[in-house]
């Protein structure tokens, strides 16, 4: 499916050439600031991700033209859609956005096909224009034997199809999905995943992404960027986000161990008493971090070369895919960290919440980079 620039009306200004979304989203609200910054070049799907009360829905609100900015710009496509400063503010409804909501919102008393039509009629084309429209869209979604059903009747996979189709019925040079596949069971989200991807690379505008599921973000989005307290705190790839975190929260979204501290050679000082030594030779502020599954546990102090040994209390153990994921808490310094073990291992140790063991994580299976 690709939709083209000539589908949809045209909402270029004149205001430059720059294609895509140039934003810098202020909004205050109350003890909230939000203050992000987006360059977005079309054809990119850009996630946002974050905590719950980091401010990715404000920002998407933001953008879609339901929550006014404090302060900042919105461009796209060069064109200004928003500026406090000049007194400038394009409606939500005159902006080409399209908006794919959590719980899809689709009509419950009209046809799949007349859903999708609604948009293109709002926009002032005729009944029949807009009718085949959306007949092709649903075609494109595999769904043209679902055009004269209503919701109710329809699955969750199909519903977010039908949402899709909607949201891209009236050309959006920027689309917004929020939580996109939230509403689904877990079988239905695999293979609505994969599909979703294959629309989102053929769409050759701007879509953001907001979703709290790091397996979406990774799936879907092309660009990540982290949110926290309203501010970016990382932005990259998926692979660059994953190989190197820089708060808590990205790494327990990855699954690492990451740490902070001061680097001198293979060494990072975390503590008076505490050090990890790491593959990488650095100087100065660093991060290291490893993955819980390169946390080895035992109940005795181990004889091996290993540089990385911690004395270590278990304050937590719980299920993980098909692993125990067990949470520690060192004596040195406090250094907390997780280990993924099997249910044999956990239960040949006789580990419980409490019981004392030996922590060791390899150097080579540690990695620092600099902060």
């Amino acid at each position: 499916m690709r939709l083209d620039k000539g589908d949809g009306p045209d909402v270029r200004g004149a205001e430059d050439d720059t294609d895509g979304l140039d934003a810098r989203l202020v909004l205050d609200r109350g003890a909230f600031r939000l203050d992000v910054r987006l360059s977005v070049p079309p054809g990119e799907v850009l996630a946002l991700l974050g905590p719950n009360g980091a401010g990715k829905t404000t920002a998407l609100r933001t953008l879609a033209g339901l929550a006014p900015l404090s302060g900042g710009h919105l461009r796209l496509d060069g064109r200004t859609l928003e500026e406090p400063a000049v007194r400038r503010r394009v409606p939500a409804e005159d902006r080409p956005v399209g908006v794919i909501f959590q719980d899809y919102l689709l009509f419950p008393h009209l046809t799949a096909l007349d859903n999708v039509a609604f948009g293109p009629r709002c926009h002032g084309a005729s009944k029949a224009d807009a009718r085949a429209r959306a007949a092709d869209l649903l075609d494109r979604m595999g769904l043209a034997d679902h055009a004269g059903v209503k919701p109710r009747r329809l699955s969750g996979g199909q519903a977010q199809r039908v949402a899709l189709a909607r949201a891209l019925a009236t050309g959006p040079r920027l689309l917004l999905l929020d939580e996109p596949l939230a509403a689904l069971d877990a079988r239905a989200r695999l293979d609505v995943r994969a599909e979703l991807r294959r629309h989102l690379a053929a769409f050759e505008a701007v879509a953001v992404l907001v979703t709290h599921d790091p397996l979406d973000a990774m799936v879907l989005a092309d660009r990540l960027v982290v949110i926290e307290h309203g501010r970016v705190v990382q932005e990259g790839t998926p692979a660059e986000i994953a190989r190197r975190p820089r708060t808590d929260y990205i790494a327990r979204l990855v699954g690492l161990n990451l740490y902070r501290g001061e680097a001198e050679g293979h060494t990072v000082r975390l503590g008076p008493e505490l050090t990890v030594t790491a593959t990488e030779e650095l100087t100065g502020p660093a991060f290291v971090a490893f993955p819980p599954s390169a946390v080895t546990l035992s109940t005795d102090r181990p004889d091996s070369s290993a540089r990385n040994t911690w004395r270590a209390r278990i304050c937590g153990l719980e299920s993980h895919g098909d692993q125990i994921r067990v949470a520690l808490t060192g004596s040195a310094d406090e250094l907390p960290l997780t280990a993924d073990l099997t249910a044999v291992s956990v239960a040949e140790l006789g580990l419980h919440e409490g019981a004392q063991v030996w922590a060791t994580v390899k150097a080579a299976q540690t990695h620092a980079y600099p902060a």
